[in-house]
């Protein structure tokens, strides 16, 4: 692989489930067989406060834990959008939900509406997060549908797995309809598998 660091960075605010996006993706990549590193910060309120869940995956030992530049950004809303593009690496892919981000800052932008899928999945938006790991996944390549569901059922909280896997495929689904012609071939590389 000529670029083995790859960094993501999901954002959003508290009760969005950004944090559990973030450990299901790297023990995901863990299973896979990668190295991984998995930092989360929030802000002080459990609900509505600045969140974020940085995953850095590697073929090779990871020298620096904290994501440094990510590779991909996933925004659930505008604040955080907003705090951290600025992060985004140059040739970075910015992923948003265009209901809850009126401002996207770059072209190089996906939109998929993450919330409106898991409404129309599961009955409301809580899962929204697992929809965007849904189509990170697809976009990426990195780690098979296989895999994630397992970190799924590993990592979800009890009660909740059939919902996020339900509401991860339909996240997969929806990611297969971009049109990934003009994204970096590097954030590309990895087999499909759904």
């Amino acid at each position: 692989m000529e670029h083995s660091r790859f960094e993501v960075r999901f954002a959003g605010s508290g009760g969005q489930g950004i944090i559990l996006a973030g450990l299901i993706f790297a023990e995901a990549a863990t299973l896979e067989g990668y190295y991984v590193t998995n930092t989360q910060s929030y802000g002080p309120e459990a609900r509505g406060g600045a969140s974020r869940s940085d995953v850095v995956i590697s073929d090779t030992p990871i020298d620096y834990p904290k994501t440094i530049s990510p590779d991909i950004l996933i925004c659930l809303n505008q604040s955080s959008c907003d705090l951290y593009f600025k992060d985004l690496r140059e040739d970075g892919i910015l992923i948003v939900d265009p209901e809850l981000i009126d401002q996207v800052p770059t072209e190089r932008s996906i939109k998929i509406p993450f919330r409106k899928i898991s409404s129309k999945i599961i009955g409301n938006g809580i899962s929204a997060n697992m929809v965007a790991l849904g189509a990170l996944i697809q976009i990426t390549k990195k780690i098979p549908q296989r895999v994630v569901e397992k970190a799924i059922e590993k990592r979800a909280p009890k009660g909740t797995v059939e919902r996020n896997i339900r509401a991860f495929r339909a996240g997969l689904r929806e990611a297969k309809k971009v049109d990934l012609q003009s994204l970096p071939k590097r954030i590309l590389e990895g087999e499909e598998e759904i």
